[in-house]
C-alpha cells in the first residue's frame, strides 16, 4: 500500500472532522484528527462487510467507544459512501443523520450508539461472546467474523472498564480486536495529572494480547493487526499512542497538537484555517474527498465484493450441507419470536415469582436455542440456574453452553447483553438483585434509545428481602424503572416493557410478552418471597393488556383496589373483610401500566372507571401507582427506607396487611 495516499486518506479525515466541528461550533475535533490513521487503515484494508448489503451477519463489527469522536467515525463512512458532504456539513443539527454522538444506524455502518464512557467497548465484548456463540452452533464457514473496538483514555478510565477487561480475558475472547487511542490528553487535563497506571500491564493481567505501538504510523497499525488477526486464545490491545489534534495549527501558525483546548472546542478562526491548509485542504471548499482518496476507498469496495462473494459462495456450500443449521441461522437473525410450548409449563401454586421464572427458564434452556442467561453471581438466588441446570456456562475455549457468569459487575454484565442483541442472532437475558438495577441505569437507559430486545431479570423485589435491611430493599427503584415505561421512544412507543407480576401464573404470561416484545427491551421483576395465587378462575391471558379485573368485575364497584406484584394477594386479603361489610369491591392487578395506557381509551375506562374510589398498594414509593389511581384515590406505599427484620414482621410494622388494606380504603370512602 502506497503510505503517500493512506497518509492523504488520514488527511482527509482530519479536514473533514475538523471542518465538521468548526461549521456546528459545537464537538470535539482533536481526538478524531488523532485516531484518523487507524480508523482510515482499518476501514480501507482490514473491516470485511457486503458494501451492498449492510445486515449480512457474517460481517466484522466496528463498535465506537467515545462517542465525542464521532466526527471521525462519520467521516471515513463518508469515504465508504455512507454519508454525503452535505450530511457531514449539517453535523449536530436538527433532524441530520449525524447527532453529536453516534446513534444504532446499521445501514449508515453504525453498529452502536456511543453512549457513557466504557458502553461501547463492552458492547464489543458482548458481541464477541455472540459470535462464539453462535460460531459453537453454525460453524466458522458462516461465523468467522472479528469485532473490533475503539476506546480512548477516558473509557479507560471508567470503572466498567475493570469488569469488561476482566470478562474478556477470561473468555478468551480472541475474535476480539480492541485499538486504545493513548494521547494523553483529556478534556480538561492531561492524563498524567489523574492516573499512573500501567495499562498494559493491567491487560495483560488479564490475560489480554498487548501490542503497544505509533498509532499514528501506517506500517505499524498494519503490523499490530496483522499480528492481532494472527492470536488465539486471548483478545488483542493495540496501544496507539497517537497525537492529539494531529496537524492542528494555531492562528500564528505554530502547533496546536497535544493541546486540551483542541479535545472538546471548534479549533476556531484562523487556527481552523491554518490546520486546514496544513492538511492538504482547500479552506473555501473544506467538505470534500480528494480524487486519490475517492479511489482508494472504490478499490477497497471492489476487493470487498470479491472477498463477500467468496463468504457468501461457502455460506451457500454449507447451507447445502446443512439445510437445519441454515434454516436456524436465518431464523435467529430474522428476530422472529421463537415457538414455546406455553401450555406445557406447570407452575407450582403459591411459589414466589422468582421460583415460577425459574419454571419457565428451564423450559425455554430447552426450547429457545439461541438463548443466552447471564446473572452476576446470583444465580441460585435470582433463580437463573433454572436456565443453568439445562445447559452450563461458557468457558474459555467453550461456548457449547448458553450461560454466562458475568462475576459481580453487573453493569459490564447488562453492556455485554446488550452487545449480543446488537450483534443479532441471540436472545439475550441478564439477573440480578432489583436493588442493584442502580448500577444497570445507564445500561438499561442506552438498551431503551437503541431499542435492542435485552430482558431484563430483577429478583427480590422489595423490603420483603427482610433481614438484609435497607441496603438490599429496593423501595424507589420500581419509580424509577417505570419512568423508563413512561417514555416514549424516536418510534413513539414506551421505551420499555416492564412487567411485575402478580403470582406464578402472572410470571409465565410476563415471560411469554418479554420474548415477544422484539423492539424494546423487558424489564421483569420477581418477589423473594412465596405468594399467594390469585381467585380461581382469574383470566392470565389479560395480562397482556397491562392491567385487568382479578375479582369484582360488577359494572359498579364501590372502589377499585390496583396494585401489582405481591400486593395483589394483599388487597385480595383484605377485599374479603370489605366485602363483608357489603362494599363492592374490585381488585385489578397492574403488572404494566406501559401496556395498560397503550390499549383503548374504553377498554382502561372498563378497568377503572372515572369518578370511582380507587386505591393503590406499593411496596415502593407511592407515585409508582399515582398515574393509575388518579387524583380521586389514595396511594399507600413506602416513604422511607426499609429496615432489617424477617419479612412478616416487616409487612405487620410497615402496614402490609390485610387489615390496613381494610382501614385504608374504609378511611377513603368515608
Amino acid at each position: 500500500m502506497d503510505n503517500k495516499v493512506t497518509n492523504r486518506a488520514a488527511d482527509n479525515v482530519r479536514i473533514l472532522a475538523a471542518s465538521m466541528v468548526e461549521k456546528a461550533n459545537s464537538g470535539h475535533p482533536g481526538g478524531a484528527m488523532g485516531g484518523a490513521d487507524f480508523i482510515n487503515i482499518l476501514f480501507s484494508e482490514y473491516l470485511v462487510y457486503d458494501p451492498e448489503n449492510p445486515y449480512w451477519e457474517g460481517r466484522d463489527r466496528f463498535f465506537l467507544d467515545p462517542g465525542h469522536m464521532s466526527p471521525m467515525l462519520y467521516s471515513v463512512l463518508a469515504l465508504t459512501g455512507k454519508f454525503t458532504m452535505e450530511e457531514l456539513s449539517l453535523f449536530r443539527q436538527w433532524g441530520s443523520p449525524t447527532p453529536g454522538h453516534p446513534e444504532l444506524n446499521v445501514a449508515r455502518g453504525i453498529e452502536n450508539t456511543s453512549g457513557p464512557l466504557g458502553q461501547g467497548h463492552t458492547y464489543a465484548v458482548g458481541a464477541a461472546i455472540a459470535a462464539k456463540f453462535l460460531q459453537a452452533r453454525l460453524g466458522k464457514e458462516v461465523m468467522g467474523q472479528t469485532i473490533y473496538t475503539y476506546i480512548s483514555d477516558g473509557g479507560v478510565q471508567e470503572e466498567i472498564s475493570q469488569g469488561t477487561g476482566r470478562l474478556a480475558g477470561h473468555l478468551g475472547l480472541d475474535n476480539l480486536i480492541m485499538f486504545y487511542d493513548s494521547n494523553n490528553i483529556q478534556l480538561s487535563t492531561t492524563t498524567s495529572a489523574v492516573t499512573s497506571e500501567d495499562v498494559a500491564q493491567k491487560y495483560e493481567a488479564w490475560k489480554w494480547k498487548v501490542l503497544t505501538i505509533n498509532g499514528n504510523d501506517p506500517d505499524a497499525i498494519r503490523s499490530a493487526l496483522n499480528t492481532a488477526q494472527k492470536v488465539k486464545g486471548q483478545p488483542t490491545l493495540i496501544i496507539g499512542k497517537t497525537i492529539m489534534g494531529k496537524g492542528a495549527r494555531k492562528a500564528d501558525g505554530s502547533s496546536y497538537e497535544n493541546n486540551c483546548a483542541t479535545h472538546g472546542a471548534p479549533l476556531g478562526g484562523d487556527a481552523y484555517l491554518n490546520t486546514v491548509k496544513n492538511l492538504g485542504g482547500d479552506v473555501e471548499h473544506p467538505f470534500q474527498i480528494f480524487p486519490e482518496v475517492k479511489e482508494l476507498y472504490a478499490r477497497r469496495t471492489e476487493e470487498l465484493k470479491k472477498i463477500v462473494a467468496v463468504r457468501y459462495a461457502a455460506k451457500a456450500a454449507w447451507s447445502k450441507a446443512n439445510p437445519e443449521a441454515a434454516a436456524k441461522l436465518e431464523a435467529w437473525f430474522s428476530g422472529k419470536v421463537p415457538t414455546v410450548n406455553w401450555g406445557a409449563i406447570e407452575q407450582k401454586a403459591g411459589s414466589a415469582t422468582r421460583a415460577a421464572s425459574s419454571t419457565v427458564l428451564g423450559a425455554l434452556a430447552l426450547q429457545v436455542e439461541n438463548m443466552v442467561v447471564a446473572s452476576a453471581d446470583l444465580s441460585n438466588s435470582d433463580k437463573t440456574d433454572g436456565f443453568l441446570k439445562k445447559t452450563h456456562a461458557f468457558t474459555r475455549n467453550d461456548f457449547s453452553g448458553a450461560f454466562l457468569q458475568a462475576g459481580v459487575s453487573e453493569l459490564t454484565m447488562a453492556c455485554c447483553c446488550i452487545g449480543m442483541a446488537l450483534h443479532g442472532g441471540v436472545i439475550p437475558a441478564c439477573a440480578t438483585f432489583f436493588v442493584f438495577s442502580d448500577y444497570m441505569k445507564p445500561a438499561a437507559r442506552m438498551a431503551a434509545l437503541m431499542e435492542v430486545p435485552v430482558k431484563f431479570i430483577w429478583t427480590h423485589d422489595a423490603f420483603r428481602v427482610g433481614e438484609d435491611g435497607p441496603t438490599h430493599e429496593p423501595v424507589e427503584q420500581e419509580a424509577q424503572i417505570r419512568l423508563l415505561e413512561k417514555l416514549k421512544n424516536h418510534k413513539g412507543h414506551n421505551s420499555m416493557l416492564v412487567l411485575r407480576p402478580a403470582d406464578a401464573e402472572e410470571t409465565t404470561v410476563a415471560w411469554r410478552l418479554a420474548l415477544e416484545n422484539t423492539s424494546t427491551p423487558t424489564a421483569l421483576i420477581f418477589s423473594r418471597q412465596n405468594i399467594a395465587n390469585l381467585p380461581a378462575g382469574n383470566d392470565y391471558s389479560q395480562v397482556a393488556k397491562g392491567a385487568y379485573i382479578v375479582a369484582g368485575s360488577e359494572a359498579d364497584p364501590d372502589v377499585v383496589l390496583v396494585a401489582s406484584g405481591s400486593e395483589v394477594s394483599t388487597l385480595v386479603a383484605g377485599a374479603e373483610k370489605l366485602r363483608a361489610e357489603g362494599i363492592k369491591v374490585r381488585i385489578v392487578s397492574a403488572p404494566s401500566e406501559g401496556l395498560f395506557r397503550s390499549q383503548k381509551k374504553d377498554y382502561q375506562e372498563s378497568i377503572i372507571p372515572q369518578g370511582v374510589k380507587v386505591f393503590g398498594l406499593t411496596a415502593g414509593l407511592p407515585v409508582t401507582l399515582e398515574g393509575l389511581v388518579g387524583a380521586n384515590g389514595k396511594v399507600f406505599g413506602l416513604e422511607s427506607f426499609g429496615y432489617s427484620a424477617p419479612y412478616k414482621v416487616l409487612d405487620e410494622k410497615l402496614g402490609f396487611t390485610a387489615q390496613n388494606v381494610y382501614e385504608q380504603v374504609k378511611a377513603l370512602l368515608a
